[in-house]
């Protein structure tokens, strides 16, 4: 992933409920299911942005055919989760030619100069391997993570894994939640120890270095040279840590996690968001487009689990219905069913893939929890 600079002023005193007991206010009816919405969006992503050279394009209709890798992997999620939902065979028909594809785009090869953008492709492919279990999708998983075990050095900040190759000082948190969650879920599939002791290494390190245990907040970066640490808290950083925590919790069962991830799942909702619509906030186009839709994920995931304060519980469900609905009725044309970096108004012209891929991780997400 790009770094990117997010220059904003967040006003979260008057504008963010943040008590727990809160009466949820916002009320938009829908009058579809989440699963025909989901359908629809899915689809859409589908049709604007494949390429038959096997990727998706980073443009709708045509309008951008470049290839970039990292939103490459969420939008095969999205494929994903759309083939688990529907077991229909016509979704599963883009695995092959997406695995192929992304490989010949990036060089006739899978690595790549940013440490988290092999990442995402490798939990991809790990998803891909869980469902065939075709051997391939598992040999490229084990190359990309020896690979990205290449990143963790402890020269700089103690440890943690660098954001980008040739700056092994920047160590930051998009680089160290995907590997965690990436190492958990291969110990869960393998029980191999020495994935379970990264995972546990990783979350340790990030928890003590780039996350606030008072509020919640999971910050950007440090730089190795100075120490000097950006505390901007994105909601896909928040994503990526608490996905962790779960993962972690389900193999432990150590309440440590999950109080973790109450903690990160709370600030999230009350300080990364549009106030006015009670959604989560537009982080900008490009990169941060995706944001929102990968904090969904693991939102999600996290609402699966048993265990959550049913006040926490309700208001957390409340939330993620709420951007639902507002993405749907405000978020876009009907007739189009293109969607824009931010969830409450319609994007005009072309889309790009990053934005699309977020609205489509919504409403899967909806219907996964729907079915908890």
């Amino acid at each position: 992933m790009r770094k990117i600079v997010i220059l904003m002023i967040f006003i979260t005193g008057f504008y963010s409920c943040d008590k727990v007991e809160d009466e949820y206010m916002f009320d938009d009816s829908i009058d579809e299911s989440w699963e025909s919405i989901a359908d629809q969006t899915s689809e859409k992503l589908i049709s604007e942005f494949w390429n038959e050279q096997g990727y998706f394009n980073y443009g709708s209709n045509g309008s951008d055919n470049g290839f970039q890798y990292w939103p490459n992997a969420h939008a095969m999620d999205v494929v994903i989760d759309t083939y688990l939902r529907t077991n229909d065979n016509k979704y599963s028909a883009y695995f092959d030619p997406w695995f192929e594809g992304v490989k010949a785009k990036n060089g006739g090869n899978y690595y790549n100069e940013f440490y988290d953008d092999m990442q995402w492709n490798a939990l991809t492919f790990l998803r891909l391997y869980e469902i065939t279990k075709e051997q391939k999708y598992m040999e490229a998983v084990e190359i990309l993570w020896e690979d990205i075990k290449m990143g963790w050095n402890e020269q700089y900040a103690g440890g943690g894994l660098a954001w980008k190759k040739d700056q092994p000082y920047s160590k930051n948190a998009c680089s160290n939640g995907p590997a965690s969650i990436l190492a958990a879920r291969l110990y869960q599939l393998t029980s191999e120890q020495e994935y379970l002791d990264w995972a546990l290494k990783i979350y340790a390190w990030q928890k003590d270095n780039l996350y606030d245990r008072a509020t919640g907040a999971v910050y950007d970066n440090i730089d190795g040279r100075t120490s000097v640490v950006s505390t901007v808290a994105l909601t896909y950083n928040q994503g990526t840590f608490l996905g962790t925590a779960v993962e972690l919790f389900r193999i432990t069962a150590d309440p440590v996690y999950l109080n973790d991830a109450q903690k990160i799942a709370s600030y999230t909702i009350t300080k990364c968001i549009d106030a006015s619509n009670n959604i989560l906030r537009d982080e900008g186009n490009g990169d941060g487009a995706l944001f929102k839709g990968i904090f969904i994920r693991y939102f999600v995931d996290y609402l699966a689990l048993e265990g959550i304060n049913s006040l926490y519980r309700t208001k957390f469900e409340n939330f993620l219905i709420n951007n639902g609905k507002v993405a749907w009725n405000r978020g876009n044309d009907h007739n189009v069913l293109l969607f824009g970096k931010s969830w409450s108004e319609v994007p005009v012209g072309n889309t790009q893939l990053t934005a699309q891929s977020s609205a489509a991780m919504l409403f899967e997400g909806l219907v996964r929890h729907s079915k908890y």
